[in-house]
């Protein structure tokens, strides 16, 4: 069971985040009678990254998936931070939303939400598991999770599973407080966290794999060797594709049924994607070789499978090993 601690962290979080910021993410005038009304319009939410349209440009086939399967209109909103997409989740403004495991289990404590699918980054089930990494510049005197005392370290996000939570609790079990024994950067991303420890603004970064194995150098914003890896997390759950359950039962089938029908290369092939698409990777193997496939989703994924609750458990064993305020809902 979820402690009380993760519910005030969700909310001091939002409120340290979000001060300040403007107009609402979400325009949808709430639906009084939502058990038997459809809402005029569905918002999807997405955290931005470094290259914000290329993201939500990935989103877009899974949006027309959406759109077709319902028959109601869904735009993509970008959200300034995994918060910011909690908050707005609590004031039921965004219906759908994709970010990463910690965030879900932060939300799932103060916003009426569930999880109904999980990235499939090939045609093996299971394959969106992914894992942090702690990377360098070569050369770096720094060669294991011990050696982060006293360094300036770039992390995404206090809410993000992959950009911070994992390493902190790594650090935690090496016996470097995360809080007081380093000098922590949070820049937002993942894309960013790299870009700045290349950029000499932190000795290391923990960020998503995918991003230092596949993200950045297909843009060819790093190539192989400009990065050394010194620690790799254990695999931690796809990222989530997450749903208000204010809507009504029927809707929230419909939505699952179009994010887990396809996959990217069926979604091509149904005209789901007119410029947002690529080549079928290698990883993909010999059936798809040669395919067209839409960029479905923020990472590339082959498809996304079912996800419950309990896919995110391993979260509460990392607040369970953490001492930081994002798990212990201190100020």
């Amino acid at each position: 069971m979820k402690k009380t601690a993760v519910v005030a962290a969700s909310v001091m979080v939002a409120s340290l985040l979000l001060a300040g910021c403007g107009a609402s993410p979400n325009a949808r005038t709430a639906n009084e009678d939502s058990t038997s009304d459809a809402p005029s319009e569905l918002v999807f939410a997405v955290v931005p990254t470094d290259d914000s349209e290329e993201l939500e440009n990935s989103f877009l086939p899974v949006v027309a998936a959406i759109e077709e399967t319902t028959g109601i209109p869904t735009r993509i909103e970008a959200v300034s931070s995994n918060a910011g997409v909690i908050e707005a989740q609590v004031a039921e403004r965004v219906d759908i939303a994709a970010y990463g495991a910690f965030s879900y289990y932060l939300a799932s404590d103060v916003a009426d939400v569930a999880p109904v699918a999980k990235d499939q980054r090939t045609p093996e089930p299971g394959s969106g598991a992914v894992n942090s990494l702690g990377v360098v510049v070569p050369g770096s005197d720094i060669a294991s999770i011990e050696d982060v005392a006293g360094k300036n370290v770039c992390f995404t996000d206090p809410a993000s599973t992959t950009g911070y939570l994992t390493a902190a609790a790594a650090m935690t079990e090496a016996g470097i407080n995360p809080e007081t024994d380093i000098s922590p950067l949070f820049v937002g991303s993942h894309d960013v966290a790299v870009t700045q420890m290349l950029a000499g603004d932190c000795d290391i970064a923990f960020v998503a794999e995918t991003f230092v194995t596949t993200i950045l150098p297909e843009r060819g914003i790093i190539t192989e060797g400009d990065t050394e890896t010194i620690w790799t997390s254990d695999p931690i759950p796809g990222t989530p594709i997450v749903v208000g359950n204010w809507l009504d039962d029927e809707l929230r089938d419909q939505i699952v049924q179009a994010v887990t029908d396809y996959n990217a290369v069926s979604a091509f092939e149904a005209d789901l994607c007119a410029e947002q698409n690529r080549e079928a990777p290698a990883e993909w193997g010999e059936e798809y070789a040669g395919a067209t496939a839409c960029k479905w989703g923020g990472t590339g994924a082959f498809a996304f499978e079912p996800a419950t609750a309990s896919d995110y458990d391993v979260i509460n064993a990392i607040c369970q090993t953490l001492e930081t305020d994002v798990c212990r809902g201190e100020e």
